[in-house]
């Protein structure tokens, strides 16, 4: 809720609805998410998330406002978590088609972790980003998690729930699911599809007010198609920059 530049965002009304609801509601037609869970913080402005999740039978978890590592990791071990589908609620887009194949993707694998746009957030990780900034899925297990959160007492990498993973193509096994395949169609890496600004919010909602009504299980592929054809679209956050990890860490550590 105390996000910098747009306080509030993860409760902004799109479609009529907050965008924590619509974001749970496509997590839920996963078919292979058994579990849902709101890994929020402490913090006392964040009870009105709490009581959001609890109305719509979300199960919720609290923890570290800073230690956001900390607190993925325990929401994990407290609902016994195998493995992790890692989401943030100012990515209302998310596919539940694409959940289940990033999932397929990571365990055919044997990969430590996988990810559909993270990469780009660290200098050390030699893969392409090829999904829109927003389209993001990230899968790791409970027990990687851990060893990543024993590693780094970092307040910056412990900001973030799994930079300390994907910052270590030495030390973990990384995957990068790109959009090939029935997925061709949703390669568009210059589109941004999350929501950090006014301006994000503008497009997430005419995105939503124009698929929503007419089909509430719209797939992102149309979503990215509508955008991606929309001159006037794509012109509202064009100009929007992404915050990015390693930035953030070279800034901090001078």
């Amino acid at each position: 809720m105390s996000s910098a530049r747009l306080p509030r965002k993860v409760v902004a009304e799109i479609a009529g609805k907050p965008m924590l609801e619509l974001l749970l509601e496509r997590v839920a037609r996963s078919r292979h998410v058994n579990q849902l869970v709101v890994a929020t913080t402490v913090v006392s402005e964040d009870d009105e998330l709490e009581t959001l999740a609890k109305r719509l039978g979300v199960q919720v978890c609290r923890g570290s406002m800073e230690d956001v590592l900390g607190r993925v990791l325990g929401a994990a071990q407290a609902f016994d978590a195998d493995d992790v589908v890692a989401l943030t609620g100012d990515n209302p887009l998310v596919d539940p088609e694409l959940i289940d194949d990033v999932l397929a993707f990571y365990r055919a694998g044997g990969f430590d972790y996988v990810t559909t746009t993270h990469m780009h957030h660290s200098r050390n990780w030699n893969a392409e980003r090829t999904f829109p900034v927003g389209v993001s899925v990230q899968v790791f297990s409970t027990k990687v998690l851990g060893d990543a959160v024993a590693r780094t007492d970092d307040p910056v990498v412990r900001g973030h729930a799994s930079f300390a993973i994907y910052d270590h193509p030495e030390r973990y096994r990384l995957g990068a699911f790109e959009a090939t395949g029935k997925y061709e169609g949703w390669r568009y890496p210059d589109l941004r599809l999350t929501v950090d600004t006014p301006d994000d919010l503008a497009l997430m909602r005419e995105v939503f007010e124009t698929l929503y009504p007419s089909n509430p299980q719209f797939s992102t592929g149309e979503a990215i198609r509508l955008v991606a054809e929309s001159p006037r679209l794509r012109d509202l956050n064009r100009h929007v920059r992404q915050r990015l990890v390693h930035e953030e860490r070279a800034k901090a550590h001078g």
